[in-house]
């Protein structure tokens, strides 16, 4: 029994009433009267349209929301007699401020940026966020989340240009990814063959056009088989004239006369 004076202490699924402790309604229940001498607490089930989340002493249970349409917003779990009904806003639209009474439409995310829905339900002002590594967003939307970038290994593919929060990844097939690393290699190989050839070619042909000193036979000296005859100054040189038909001498520079007799 209880004595004045000592400490009354009742569970958290109780409540002090006129010095005892009375039972609470439970989840979904309103009190109806508070217990006494005889009996315990009466309660009753709420109404339709109202609920109760929790222990309670309370007579009332709280009304559900309603949801309304010209506030743009819209029904996404129906309330019972233990949960309130809870109201988002339309797609592309989000919550005004905390409590979410009225919505007002999105702004377009951007490049790079997506829609997340759980913002909106959790009623935040900026349904856009940054698309995380691995996944992209390359349109300006209001309802558009960021999408994975494409497996290239899942299609036997691999990747030739990595994508970005904007863009997705660009994908090749394996051969040709082959192609694009051995035909530089091997041009680079042919150039060099060719560069040494052209090296070799140069040489050897410089090589061959070094002049070489050739020995040719000298000539004997030219013998002058004519001795120079030795004119005295003084004699004249010496004509023939035709006298009869026989040569005569003359010298040069006297007059070719012949005696008429002679010539008769």
């Amino acid at each position: 029994c209880w004595e004045p004076g000592d400490a009354l202490t009742c569970s958290d699924k109780q409540y002090i009433y006129k010095a005892r402790c009375c039972n609470r309604c439970q989840p979904g229940e309103k009190l109806v009267s508070e217990c006494n001498t005889t009996e315990d607490s009466v309660c009753a089930r709420c109404e339709s349209g109202h609920y109760q989340p929790s222990w309670t002493k309370e007579k009332h249970c709280a009304p559900h929301d309603i949801c309304e349409g010209n506030a743009g917003l819209v029904e996404k779990m129906q309330g019972n007699a233990t949960h309130n009904t809870v109201c988002q806003c339309r797609a592309g639209t989000h919550c005004s401020d905390i409590s979410c009474q009225t919505c007002v439409e999105n702004q377009p995310c951007q490049l790079g940026s997506g829609f997340v829905a759980a913002k909106a339900m959790d009623r935040m002002s900026s349904p856009c966020e940054p698309c995380a590594e691995g996944t992209f967003s390359n349109v300006s939307s209001k309802t558009e989340p960021c999408h994975p970038w494409t497996s290239c290994e899942e299609k036997g593919l691999v990747v030739k240009v990595k994508g970005t929060n904007s863009s997705d990844v660009i994908c090749e097939s394996n051969r040709r990814s082959s192609l694009s690393v051995l035909i530089p290699i091997t041009a680079a190989v042919v150039t060099c063959l060719v560069g040494v050839c052209i090296y070799c070619l140069v040489h050897t042909d410089s090589r061959r056009r070094v002049p070489k000193e050739v020995s040719l036979p000298r000539a004997p000296p030219a013998v002058d088989t004519q001795q120079p005859m030795e004119q005295d100054e003084n004699v004249l040189p010496v004509q023939e004239t035709l006298l009869r038909g026989q040569p005569v001498a003359q010298e040069d520079g006297k007059e070719s006369r012949i005696s008429e007799q002679e010539v008769l």
